[in-house]
């Protein structure tokens, strides 16, 4: 089983993506990460990754499910990222789990497939005013599950949301 972790190539949260990622590894889950472009991502705090591919290049059948990661960067890089938002409903679509903490909850938003469904959001006011155009049910709370979708509010939430997310995949 793999998840594809979808990343800022600049200012994405470092711990949003390094606790999710081990979490997901020591549960025997492969990963890999992608980003707008191929190569090296760089962290707010300095966390360093390689994005192996582009959203472009991404082949959904080949996972289990999609984690969007958070960050100041995920609303310049990732929120209007078309592509992203597609491979996004797609999982859905398929039934599939779909995943996003901190600010990264608005690609789901964007997306179209939060309304009527209960999710949080770091609490950004350009991130509340994404999550209620899009009639989601927003909880000031750190993680929250509904059907698939899991959603998270920032980084003390990142080993619970991986937990949940964990959870899902085994459903």
């Amino acid at each position: 089983m793999k998840l594809l972790l979808a990343v800022a190539p600049e200012r994405f949260r470092d711990e949003e993506l390094e606790v999710p990622k081990r979490a997901f590894e020591e549960a025997g889950i492969g990963i890999d990460i992608a980003s707008t472009v191929a190569g090296t991502c760089t962290g707010m705090l300095g966390a360093r990754t390689e994005a192996a591919m582009t959203f472009d290049e991404v082949d959904p059948g080949d996972y289990a499910g999609i984690v969007v990661v958070g960050g100041a960067g995920s609303a310049d890089h990732l929120w209007g990222s078309r592509r992203l938002q597609e491979l996004v409903r797609t999982f859905f679509e398929e039934g599939r789990v779909v995943a996003a903490i901190c600010l990264a909850p608005v690609v789901l938003a964007r997306a179209g497939i939060l309304a009527g469904r209960q999710a949080t959001v770091y609490p950004a006011p350009a991130a509340v005013a994404e999550m209620k155009r899009a009639k989601a049910v927003l909880h000031d709370i750190p993680v929250v599950a509904d059907m698939q979708i899991v959603t998270a509010n920032g980084p003390a939430a990142a080993a619970k949301f991986a937990d949940t997310v964990i959870t899902k995949l085994e459903c």
